[in-house]
């Protein structure tokens, strides 16, 4: 029984990592510091103008990233203007999945244009911290004198596979909510999308 304890006990140590815990929704969020596709290291609290971020954990390989990524540069051309930016974090092991590296990551985003920050999060530590599980997971941050509290969580619509077809826009609807002063509601939905490749 030992060994087999053991033995339970070595695979999931050395298959993956769940994150236990993370932010939940009215805590203060961490600022970072990490590496953009340019080369520069970005904050946020280098965005003094801001009044909040819509922070997406997303990576080159996954499906249902892919299917976001325009999505994703409405949002911020929707959105970025008003003061909630988008700021696109990579945290995969490339270790396992090649085509989510740093010279990837420059690549997909000249290809595709991003008009957001896509930084690497090479540690993992910041996706651990949020309790980011998925590609695509969303974090809403607004800002509350000096702190960043974390206002919605979860997925960016209802349909990945057809934005013709969405029905409801959480990310919009929580930011239009944050601009004019209303409680966000929903503000926690399930991120639907691939598991995060932790490194072993």
């Amino acid at each position: 029984m030992n060994k087999l304890l053991l033995a339970v006990t070595v695979f999931f140590s050395l298959t993956s990592f769940t994150p236990d815990g993370g932010y939940k929704v009215g805590d203060v969020a961490a600022d970072f510091k990490l590496k953009n596709v340019d080369g520069q290291l970005i904050s946020l609290g280098d965005n003094k103008v801001a009044k909040g971020f819509i922070i997406v954990f997303t990576c080159n390989h996954c499906p249902f990233s892919v299917k976001y990524e325009d999505r994703l540069n409405d949002l911020n051309k929707k959105y970025a203007a008003k003061g909630y930016p988008v700021v696109a974090i990579n945290p995969n092991d490339p270790a396992t999945h090649a085509e989510d590296s740093f010279d990837n990551m420059v690549k997909r985003a000249k290809e595709k244009n991003f008009s957001f920050p896509y930084l690497l999060d090479e540690t993992q530590a910041i996706a651990r911290s949020y309790g980011a599980a998925r590609t695509p997971h969303v974090y809403i941050v607004e800002k509350e004198k000096n702190d960043l509290i974390v206002k919605y969580i979860g997925a960016i619509d209802d349909n990945a596979d057809d934005a013709a077809a969405v029905k409801e826009k959480y990310v919009e609807n929580a930011v239009d909510n944050l601009l004019a002063s209303k409680p966000v509601n929903p503000d926690f939905t399930k991120a639907i999308g691939c598991s995060i490749k932790w490194k072993k």
